[in-house]
């Protein structure tokens, strides 16, 4: 538990748990070679309502994913990181672990294909690609997935257990 509150407090730290903009290209690299997972959301200013929308969304995954650094990156003011990481559409997602682009959101097709997806379609969407921690049901609620992993001592993983007479 020691080494999990120091995690923990390194994250808080380096600013995981909220939601924030990287003021600029120079930042992102700081941020991300500091960090071993990282949420970065490019976005543009033509895109208003999609940008609160999914700032509500990545704020909540900021405080229930503390292991994760989230942030957001205006695209047009970052022409070099948009050409090196190929961002074309927006919203994208890179999803990067250990300062490696390992995956992409792109748009909201993996999501429903609509822009009312839930929190909980993007923190699944997340957890596939690893970038955050997520066991069984959603962290967004947590006594559904807790009640349903508790065992007792004699309940054995499978059903066929000689125990169960």
């Amino acid at each position: 538990m020691k080494k999990m509150a120091e995690k923990r407090n390194h994250w808080i730290s380096l600013s995981h748990g909220k939601y924030s903009e990287i003021p600029s290209e120079k930042d992102f690299f700081f941020i991300v070679k500091a960090s071993d997972h990282v949420v970065c959301h490019f976005y543009s200013k033509n895109w208003a309502y999609k940008i609160i929308l999914i700032d509500k969304h990545l704020s909540i995954l900021a405080k229930r994913h503390i292991e994760t650094r989230f942030v957001k990156i205006h695209a047009d003011k970052s022409p070099f990181l948009a050409e090196r990481l190929k961002i074309i559409i927006l919203p994208m997602f890179a999803l990067i672990k250990n300062a490696k682009v390992d995956d992409y959101v792109v748009g909201f097709d993996e999501l429903g294909g609509t822009d009312e997806f839930s929190t909980e379609d993007l923190e699944k969407r997340f957890a596939k690609a690893h970038v955050i921690f997520f066991e069984g049901e959603s962290s967004l609620n947590p006594s559904r997935s807790s009640t349903q992993t508790r065992r007792s001592v004699r309940q054995s993983e499978s059903h066929d257990s000689l125990d169960s007479d």
